[in-house]
């Protein structure tokens, strides 16, 4: 139970990192993000590759690498992932905070979207009835923001996408993690070298944000190492949960902290998509509560 509680500590404080992340990419408003993203993946690349190395978790990873089915996979995961990370810096620093808030929202309604079209999976009427709600809610919101939330649905699309593909990938969070990042390294390192000669590498930097990026590497594997490390002791019912603290945060912060345009259609959009996260939480509290079915019971 120690061991649990020290997980569930762990994953607490990587989804706290992660949702303030926002303050960190904020502070390098100006800067080209697809620089940000290239920089976050070299160095991401290098302290994961030192982890791998003294956790020493090479194996399974370069394994799957050799494994032309599995490296498709991979590669597309990585691609995914890089076009959600990009995604995410472009709204931070486009004062989009709250729109990346309610992308994050979307996600496990996505995800479930996923699970009953790609993987034909049984839905309850608790459950279409959470998909309804966020239908309805993309459609106020339309009209609430006078356009499509791309960034929203960007977000949850290639979220809830890479999760399915992750699914099929035999790899702990940090291997997996370390596979896609290190088959962005080459075309990462382009984009640098390229921006370097032309003199834009950073272009407009000051001093303190040379530094913040200089850490990006560090802000991205430390949560995923809290997280791999309270998915091994924590059940997913618990953990699970503790992923609205992300979105949550960053709700809070382009609202209270950045002054984010919210208004009463907005409101409304956002509490058709809680009010489906809720029928989600009450369809698992029902379902876990259930008396297993005994085997040749009639």
């Amino acid at each position: 139970m120690e061991e649990q509680q020290r997980g569930i500590v762990a994953g607490a404080v990587a989804y706290f990192v992660w949702g303030l992340l926002t303050i960190y990419w904020k502070q390098l408003h100006g800067l080209d993000p697809l620089q940000l993203i290239t920089a976050r993946i070299l160095l991401s690349a290098v302290l994961l590759a030192v982890a791998l190395t003294v956790m020493r978790q090479w194996t399974p990873l370069l394994t799957l690498l050799a494994d032309r089915r599995q490296l498709v996979k991979l590669v597309i995961a990585s691609l995914l992932l890089s076009a959600n990370w990009m995604t995410y810096v472009w709204a931070v620093s486009h004062d989009r905070v709250v729109e990346t808030a309610l992308g994050y929202f979307i996600s496990p309604l996505a995800t479930m979207l996923i699970g009953i079209v790609r993987f034909h999976e049984t839905a309850s009427s608790l459950r279409r009835a959470s998909l309804w709600l966020a239908g309805v809610a993309i459609v106020v919101l339309v009209v609430a923001y006078g356009r499509v939330p791309l960034v929203a649905i960007v977000l949850a699309t290639t979220w809830s996408i890479y999760g399915a593909i992750k699914r099929g990938i035999p790899l702990t969070p940090m291997q997996s993690l370390g596979g896609e990042t290190f088959l962005l390294v080459v075309p990462a390192a382009l984009i640098v070298a390229v921006a370097g000669l032309h003199g834009r590498l950073l272009h407009g930097a000051t001093g303190t944000q040379w530094v913040l990026v200089l850490f990006a590497g560090v802000v991205t594997a430390c949560p995923l190492l809290l997280f791999a490390s309270a998915a091994r002791t924590v059940p997913f019912t618990i953990l699970g949960p503790l992923n609205y603290l992300v979105p949550t945060i960053n709700f809070l912060l382009g609202v209270f902290a950045y002054h984010e345009t919210f208004d009463a259609a907005r409101l409304v959009g956002f509490a058709l998509v809680w009010a489906g996260l809720v029928l989600i939480a009450v369809d698992g509290f029902r379902t876990s509560r259930r008396p297993p079915v005994l085997a040749g019971r009639v």
